[in-house]
């Protein structure tokens, strides 16, 4: 048994060497991982031969003593497939990627304004998905795993929601009910962390080992990278950036709680306030609404002024909340909101250094990330590719009895 699991952590470890490193030579793995070379050769044989990984032939040209082409070790990307989801307030965002990570096919579709009971919503996803990988001939049993990303509080370990805008029921366990649909693992996190992970991976995130992604769409959330990991709290309910209390006895919050951040900043709450003094057309869709009172408190209508001037302070203060409990060397600020400016214009960044902890030091650094949905996607099929890798070091030991 302790053989076993030594051999399982070997394959592991040495898949996310030449996942992060690939191509990568032989001799290069043994030194990053300090597994012996003996291990490396034996492990890789064992790799290469399941169609885990391949052999490339050397950049450089270099040859062997032999005179034949040296070779690296990289991941071999059909050997599995995986499909990253982010679900949002009306749309499903889809993306199917190989081993190595690489795009195969994306889509949006999409979906009826929630809430949504589970079944229906899983039953939607199936769908979508099954669609998507049929376009390139490929079906739901395929798929070695699927990375789901959903606005809420969200369980990643257990795969519970306890609450989501996007489902009718709380406490739900959505990760085993997608799984039972579509015949594969599906893997669960707050669509926020699987944005932090988009960017530690891809994104403006790389080289920092602690930042924060602010996410303002229909809610307001929040991934925190610290020491390189994400962080989710003891019960997988941390960074819920929009449900810290910025106001006593406040305006009411979709969660059903009163005086959250989101409650200010969010586009349905600001439109909120907006309807109720009659400051907008509420036969226009909700995006055009918003156009129409940003469009009006840059006008310098004083009711419209009013909304957009509480939201930013209200920002301003959240922002430096976080700063002042965190540290972080970065902000980044992304979602669908960050297409208009009200909530990073140089007064709300101003008003949030201000209210900072001065010290002879440069505060964080705060940038603004404006991407699509599809990036979301790629955070949350990245999600399940780390599940996968796992999977992948497990199945030779269990094989092997």
């Amino acid at each position: 048994m302790a053989f076993g699991h030594q051999r399982e952590q070997g394959r592991r470890v040495l898949l996310r060497a030449i996942e992060r490193h690939g191509p990568i030579p032989r001799i290069d793995l043994s030194q990053v991982t300090g597994i012996s070379r003996a291990t490396v050769t034996t492990t890789t044989a064992d790799l290469l031969r399941e169609g885990l990984i391949e052999e490339v032939p050397r950049q450089d040209g270099a040859e062997t003593s032999r005179g034949r082409p040296r070779v690296d070790l990289k991941l071999r990307g059909d050997a599995h497939c995986v499909a990253g989801i982010k679900v949002s307030d009306t749309t499903i965002s889809v993306m199917l990627s190989d081993f190595v990570g690489t795009e195969l096919a994306s889509r949006d579709v999409d979906l009826p304004k929630g809430p949504n009971e589970a079944d229906a919503l899983a039953d939607r996803i199936a769908n979508v998905v099954q669609t998507l990988a049929q376009s390139i001939g490929k079906n739901l049993s395929d798929l070695s795993g699927v990375g789901v990303g959903l606005a809420g509080i969200v369980d990643a370990q257990n795969g519970t929601v306890y609450w989501s805008p996007s489902l009718t029921a709380r406490n739900i366990n959505f990760r085993d009910i997608l799984s039972l649909r579509m015949g594969v693992p599906a893997f669960l996190d707050n669509d926020a962390n699987l944005v932090a992970m988009a960017e530690k991976s891809f994104g403006l995130g790389r080289g920092h080992s602690d930042f924060i992604v602010v996410i303002i769409e229909s809610g307001v959330g929040m991934g925190i990278v610290l020491n390189d990991q994400i962080y989710r709290g003891t019960r997988g309910c941390g960074a819920e950036f929009g449900h810290t209390k910025v106001q006593l006895a406040g305006a009411l919050c979709r969660c059903g709680q009163r005086g959250c951040l989101e409650a200010y900043v969010a586009d349905y709450a600001m439109l909120r306030e907006a309807a109720s003094v009659g400051a907008i057309d509420q036969t226009l869709p909700p995006t055009k609404q918003f156009e129409q009172l940003l469009a009006a408190a840059k006008a310098q209508d004083p009711t419209a002024e009013t909304i957009v001037a509480r939201a930013g302070h209200m920002f301003a203060l959240g922002l430096a909340n976080l700063v002042n409990v965190f540290d972080p060397e970065l902000i980044i600020l992304a979602g669908e909101q960050m297409k208009f400016d009200h909530l990073y214009a140089e007064e709300v960044i101003a008003e949030m250094r201000k209210s900072i902890v001065q010290i002879d030091k440069a505060p964080p650094e705060v940038v603004i990330h404006k991407w699509g949905n599809q990036m979301w996607a790629s955070g949350a099929a990245a999600y399940a590719l780390d599940f996968v890798y796992d999977m992948a070091a497990k199945d030779v030991r269990e094989d092997a009895g």
